[in-house]
């Protein structure tokens, strides 16, 4: 063997933030630095549905391999829940991670140009430079609250666009696009003769309207992915999909020939339950996460300006400034030593004086969280207690 382990033509960069959660996420006492819901257990789905998650059922499921595209009932379900356009199929797979580095395999080429809203999830830029692709960065501006800004997106599209990769709701800011500049997205994405895609594991989060419908619906050349680790609080599960044209349905599968051939079939089969059933275990988790965003605003303008944080807009993550740090890291390592609090520090994601701060937890965690920033950053903060109904 010749040269360093991992010099090869897929070699990938350490990804910043699984550095920082891997030993980190099970040594905190108080987790306010999730992106996701809390999570729920496996006795609380069967309560779901008992007949088909009971004993006797699972019993008899056979473990033996799946579909290629994935089980018929769990796809199924994913797309009564969707609804992809007209031309598109649904494919599990193991999360959307997996999902995400079959496409970006698939289509990209060295030297092809590729479009990133940023700050960015490291799979959705960090795939595309180990394919040999130009990443052109869409900036979400911090000075706008990370609002996407269509006349940036403009700026960098050019005849040379491969892809356009967004994730909306934002991961970590909680921008998101309303159902107009939706249309206005899709639209120059259309006229530039790109291939979307679409980041949706933030899908269901929303805080102001609706959630967007799928990407598919309205575009030929896209592919979205979804999960059940964010809205739904089954990170453990490791279960995603895609939604993709027909046509490179084979293309994807090809690929995946040589990585994990199909998933589970009792993961699917308990997937396809917590599918079926995504309202039951979405809405409770939500209008929490929506009085616990109500707090942390309160939090951050109860500092006098020592916390500057824009206003989540979907999402369960708000990415505060810290007017008088200009790199938060330190702080946040005492956090977890003094306090056992755990938080992610902004330097992941490019915004060292930023804070990713999770709020789809237990108000009562989410409230010892806070006051542990106040007391450890010196912000003047006092994570106040007042419950909003």
């Amino acid at each position: 063997m010749t040269g360093p382990l991992g010099a090869g033509p897929l070699a990938l960069p350490a990804a910043p933030l699984e550095d920082w959660l891997r030993e980190r996420y099970f040594q905190a006492k108080t987790d306010i630095s999730s992106s996701g819901v809390h999570n729920y257990t496996f006795g609380e789905l069967r309560a779901l549905d008992p007949a088909l998650l009971g004993t006797q059922e699972l019993d008899r499921l056979m473990f033996r391999d799946g579909p290629s595209l994935g089980d018929e009932r769990l796809r199924a379900a994913v797309a009564a829940r969707v609804r992809p356009g007209p031309g598109h199929v649904v494919m599990t797979t193991h999360g959307s991670s997996e999902a995400l580095f079959l496409a970006f395999t698939a289509l990209l080429r060295p030297g092809d140009e590729v479009v990133v809203a940023t700050p960015a999830y490291h799979s959705l830029s960090a795939l595309a430079a180990a394919a040999g692709a130009v990443l052109r960065p869409w900036p979400l501006r911090p000075e706008n609250g990370f609002a996407p800004d269509l006349a940036d997106l403009r700026a960098v599209l050019s005849g040379r666009t491969r892809l356009v990769v967004v994730n909306f709701p934002h991961n970590p800011s909680g921008a998101c696009v309303d159902p107009q500049d939706r249309t206005e997205l899709l639209d120059l994405v259309a006229n530039s003769g790109a291939v979307l895609l679409w980041d949706g594991a933030f899908t269901d989060l929303v805080h102001d309207h609706p959630p967007l419908a799928d990407p598919s619906q309205d575009l030929d050349r896209v592919l979205t992915f979804g999960t059940l680790s964010k809205a739904y609080g089954l990170p453990g599960l490791r279960v995603g999909w895609c939604v993709v044209p027909r046509g490179l349905a084979s293309e994807l599968v090809r690929i995946r020939d040589y990585l994990t051939l199909s998933l589970s079939p009792l993961v699917e089969r308990v997937a396809a339950v917590a599918v079926e059933h995504a309202d039951v275990l979405i809405a409770p988790r939500l209008a929490e996460a929506r009085r616990n965003r109500q707090l942390v605003l309160e939090w951050a303008a109860a500092s006098e300006g020592a916390v500057d944080c824009p206003v989540p807009r979907g999402g369960v993550t708000a990415f505060p400034r810290f007017t008088a740090h200009t790199d938060v890291t330190d702080p946040c390592e005492r956090l977890l030593a003094r306090h056992g609090v755990l938080v992610v520090p902004g330097r992941v994601f490019g915004h060292a004086d930023r804070m990713r701060i999770g709020f789809s937890c237990p108000r009562p965690e989410l409230e010892r969280g806070l006051a542990a920033i106040s007391e450890e950053l010196g912000t003047g903060a006092r994570g106040r207690r007042r419950r909003t109904e």
